[in-house]
């Protein structure tokens, strides 16, 4: 009888491990950069962590399967399940830790609150018309009902929408087919 990690398809359990990895190391850096006074929520996309910490779990099970496992080669397809496999591992680990982060620390949550109210109310007049003052006075009377589990929703989902670019771009570098001779 094999072991049930056997039974698991290497297009998933090699992903599903470093999706692992990788959902901790994300909700441990959502704990750090919090503790070192930078909230990460108000951090701007382009230099969210996510996308290198992502890129580099991509590359590295891509890799693994196509050099170790498929002999050399990887199909696009192939790529992508992996990629989805691992973000969708990453996203649900690391929104776990953040939302028991969150409820374990009050100030977690409120600081977030207040900090985007004050960002918010730093907009140009131009913004807010362009927003619309409904819209904008409607995003400052709903942030004080924010919960932690808001937060990990917002930390999932955001996950993966980076994933998905980083899973595309990676997935046709990373592909290999048979030469047609």
């Amino acid at each position: 009888m094999s072991k049930l990690t056997d039974r698991i398809p290497v297009l998933i359990r090699s992903p599903l491990r470093f999706g692992l990895i990788g959902g901790v190391l994300g909700g441990a850096l959502v704990s750090i950069l919090y503790a070192v006074g930078s909230h990460p929520f108000l951090i701007p996309v382009y230099l969210d962590f996510r996308i290198v910490l992502l890129s580099v779990f991509v590359i590295f099970s891509l890799k693994e399967l196509r050099d170790y496992y498929y002999k050399g080669l990887l199909y696009f397809w192939q790529g992508m399940i992996a990629s989805f496999v691992l973000t969708g591992t990453f996203a649900l680990v690391a929104a776990l830790l953040l939302f028991a982060f969150g409820e374990a620390i009050p100030g977690f949550v409120s600081s977030y609150v207040d900090q985007s109210i004050e960002l918010l109310k730093g907009y140009p007049t131009e913004v807010i018309e362009q927003i619309g003052q409904e819209t904008f006075d409607l995003m400052i009377a709903t942030l004080p009902d924010t919960t932690a589990f808001d937060l990990a929703s917002m930390y999932f989902w955001r996950c993966f929408v980076i994933g998905l670019f980083v899973s595309i771009i990676i997935s046709v570098i990373l592909r290999r087919q048979p030469q047609i001779q």
